[in-house]
């Protein structure tokens, strides 16, 4: 890498701790069967974990937190979640919550997935003032995806916009926490998490019993 490609490396990761742009980030994993056959019962397991979201709390070592919680800000153990169904996230070694909602979910014969959005805390859960509660803008998006291609399954994290939630009515009082959270603790931890569960839904990694 030349001092130029280091220099506008750091001059744009600035710009990104400043709100003032985004990053797109994917992670990946894949496992391949001895046959087809055994590849589509199998990809029909890692459907059934890619939806059941409470279950990601269970994978091993250090992980966050996931519970679901549906339209009416209520906790579900809903095993497929529904567009407008939210997500609370908690760092590990934090108590700090961070909310996303389900925008999309979409099912073919050889991909499942569905996407959701940094988001607000449901209203039926508080009393403050609209704000996203989460360190990335509500543009950001994340889509968690498995495919079958004919005896390999693949899983997929796809973050898309992760502009950091520091600007604006939309930060509330969080801006400089949601930085810290950012470039801290997740930008340590983001390619452990996913790819500990990209694993997990391609059988590679099971849920501590």
């Amino acid at each position: 890498m030349s001092i130029k490609d280091i220099f506008n490396k750091v001059k744009k990761e600035l710009k990104v701790v400043q709100g003032e742009e985004t990053k797109d980030k994917v992670y990946t994993n894949e496992n391949t069967f001895a046959d087809e056959a055994t590849a589509k019962k199998e990809f029909e397991r890692s459907k059934r974990k890619l939806f059941d979201v409470n279950s990601w709390t269970m994978l091993s070592g250090i992980n966050s937190t996931f519970q679901l919680y549906d339209r009416r800000g209520q906790r579900s153990n809903a095993k497929i979640p529904e567009i407008g169904y939210y997500i609370e996230i908690v760092l590990p070694a934090s108590t700090i919550e961070n909310w996303v909602q389900v925008s999309d979910i979409q099912q073919a014969e050889n991909m499942a997935e569905f996407t959701v959005h940094p988001s607000e805390k449901p209203k039926q859960l508080t009393e403050e003032e609209e704000e996203v509660q989460h360190f990335f803008i509500k543009e950001a998006s994340s889509t968690f995806r498995v495919t079958r291609d004919g005896t390999k399954i693949i899983g997929y994290e796809i973050g898309k916009n992760e502009g950091i939630n520091n600007q604006g009515e939309e930060a509330g009082n969080r801006a400089v926490l949601n930085t810290l959270v950012a470039e801290g603790g997740w930008a340590l931890f983001q390619e452990m998490q996913w790819d500990k569960l990209t694993s997990y839904l391609v059988h590679l990694e099971e849920i501590k019993e």
